[in-house]
This record gives structure tokens, C-alpha cells and sequence, in this order.
């Protein structure tokens, strides 16, 4: 076991896999003789040459077109989009194209690619260099979404997408990067895409969350048990397809869901959760699922203050669960 920050499980896990595969390569914008712009693949290049690190110009629409091709021809690309807030060039190739190969040709063509995502606020980036997006392919049927909040995960679910047939988009948040380590195997493993993890075991509550707001979900917590709340936590892992099983069973158990996300609050990842609750296990609920998310405005702002205003905290988490608990 070796402690491990989060970006750099990201680092090794991408070096593990160019290592066991040839068909695996990277492309983005500064990847390459820059290492990238979080240095992710600082290193990369000069182990495995500029044609499997390869610097793109800034095109989104061609770095996930590229990589569209180019899984279809037998590759496995790792195309990095350096901010989500510029993902929207590669709208078309990534809705229209790379969630839909497989469908639209019955199965003949598969789209084996992994679509790095750097995502997320709390670093002070404001318009632009914050965004956290993942509600606008968490609704589209063909593409799986992965989120890890810790260094493992971060690890093992790269390998378990860039080892898979089908196309995942795998957002990285920017604010853990640096911020948290784990001791992590040296050995080679994998996460199970699919597969939530509880982080923490409880009875009065269940509180859901993925990425960061895993983080101040653990400390929302903490503060409930001071105060007599056993809150069970669920950390996602994957948003699409996201683990009912494991979801539904916590909230059978404990008859109350507080769920978490840093996006706005409409049209949500947790709103869809929020509706599956309410729909199949209704009579298991003694209050009505709550909701912790980000404000409805155009983009989160640079400000402090206001960004912290804008954002989930652990305060408002455990605000919020206190209420549900109160019903």
C-alpha cells in the first residue's frame, strides 16, 4: 500500500494501462510536453513517445471526433478535456456519435473510449473555469458516467472504463486533486463501474452524494452524530447506470434520503434519483426525500464569498438533515 493523492492515482492508472495495452493513447490539449495543465500525464510522453501522447490543437470537436474514429478502428483512446466548461464544441460527437455507435449500427461497432473530464469549483476559477456538468449525459442511454471521490477509486474506475467495450465519460474533480490521499495497492486492481460504495453505516438517515460532496458529506456526518443522527452515507461511483440496489436497500433501512450534488438543483442527477425513490419505495419513507445542491444561476461565481454561498457545504447538509429528521 502507498499513499497516494488523487491525481496522481489518475497518473498511474494511465500509465498501467499504456504499459499493458498498445492500443491505448492519449489525446488533449497540453497533455504531452506540458504533462497537462493539472500534470496528470506529467511524464507520460517521454515514456511513451508523442504518438500515444499526443498534444491536440484547441478542438474539442476534433479531440472526441478523433477518438470516435479512431475506437471504432480498433484503438482505446483517452481523450482529456482540460475544462468541462468547454465540453460543448464536442457536444455533437459525444451525443450523437459516441453514445449512439453501438446502437445505431445493431451491435456491429462498438465505441471503446474513456473521455477524461476535469471538472468543479471550490478552487476559485469562476465563469468558465468551474463548471461541474455531468447532468448532461447522466440522461443520455449509451454513454456511462463514472465520478470518484477518492484516490482509489479514481484508479481502479479509469482502468475498469479504459478496459471496457463501451463509451465512459469520467469527470475528475479539480478540488481533489491535492487535497486528500489514500493508501491505494500497488498491485493492479479495478473498481466495479456500476457499483455504489457506503462509506459510512447508519440508521436514522441515508445521505447519497458523489465527487467532492462525498467529502463534505463525511464531515455533515460527523456533526449529525453530536447530535444523536446516524446518517448512512452512499458514495455513487457511478452516476450512469447508478446502483439501485445498494441505494434503495440503505433507504429501506433507515426510511429518510437526503441527496447530494454540487450542480444546480433542476434537472439534476439527484432530481432522477430523488423520482426513482419516491416512485418504487414510497411506503418504505417516513419523509419526503430531500435535496442538498447547487443554486439555479448561469455559472458559479469567482468571488469567494459567493461561491461559497453557491456551493453545498457540511453546514447545509446537516441543516438539511435535521429537517428531514424533524418531519
Amino acid at each position: 500500500m502507498k499513499k497516494t493523492t488523487y491525481i496522481e492515482a489518475i497518473t498511474q492508472a494511465l500509465y498501467e494501462e499504456l504499459e499493458r495495452d498498445e492500443r491505448v493513447f492519449l489525446l488533449g490539449e497540453d497533455i504531452g510536453l506540458y504533462g497537462g495543465v493539472f500534470k496528470a500525464t506529467k511524464g507520460l510522453m517521454e515514456k511513451f513517445g508523442p504518438e500515444r501522447v499526443i498534444d491536440s490543437p484547441i478542438s474539442e470537436a476534433y479531440i472526441v471526433g478523433g477518438c470516435v474514429g479512431a475506437a471504432m478502428a480498433g484503438a482505446r483512446p483517452v481523450p482529456e478535456i482540460q475544462f468541462a466548461d468547454f465540453i460543448t464544441p464536442a457536444m455533437d460527437q459525444i451525443v450523437q456519435q459516441m453514445a449512439k455507435i453501438r446502437y445505431r449500427s445493431g451491435g456491429q461497432w462498438t465505441c471503446p473510449m474513456t473521455l477524461r473530464v476535469c471538472c468543479g469549483g471550490e478552487v476559485g476559477g469562476g465563469l468558465y473555469h468551474s463548471q461541474i456538468n455531468e447532468q448532461w449525459f447522466f440522461s443520455q442511454p449509451g454513454l456511462i458516467v463514472v465520478f470518484p471521490s477518492t484516490p482509489y477509486d479514481a484508479k481502479g474506475l479509469l482502468k475498469s472504463a479504459i478496459r471496457g467495450e463501451d463509451p465512459v465519460i469520467y469527470f475528475e474533480h479539480k478540488r481533489l486533486y491535492r487535497s486528500i490521499k489514500e493508501d491505494i495497492p500497488e498491485e493492479d486492481y479495478t473498481v466495479p463501474i456500476g457499483k455504489a460504495a457506503i462509506r459510512k453505516e447508519g440508521k436514522d438517515l441515508t445521505i447519497v452524494a458523489y465527487g467532492l460532496m462525498c467529502h463534505k458529506s463525511i464531515q455533515a456526518v460527523e456533526m449529525l452524530e453530536k447530535d444523536g443522527i446516524s446518517a448512512e452515507l452512499i458514495d455513487m461511483r457511478t452516476i450512469s447506470p447508478w446502483d439501485r440496489e445498494t441505494i434503495f436497500e440503505s433507504v429501506k433501512k433507515t426510511s429518510r434520503a437526503l441527496l447530494v450534488q454540487e450542480n444546480s438543483k433542476t434537472g439534476g442527477v439527484m432530481a432522477e434519483i430523488s423520482a426513482s425513490i419516491s416512485e418504487e419505495i414510497f411506503d418504505y419513507l417516513d419523509a419526503p426525500v430531500a435535496r442538498v445542491c447547487g443554486l439555479d444561476v448561469p455559472m458559479l461565481p469567482f468571488a469567494p464569498p459567493l461561491e461559497h454561498y453557491f456551493l453545498p457545504n457540511a453546514e447545509k447538509i446537516a441543516r438539511a438533515a435535521k429537517k428531514v429528521m424533524e418531519y
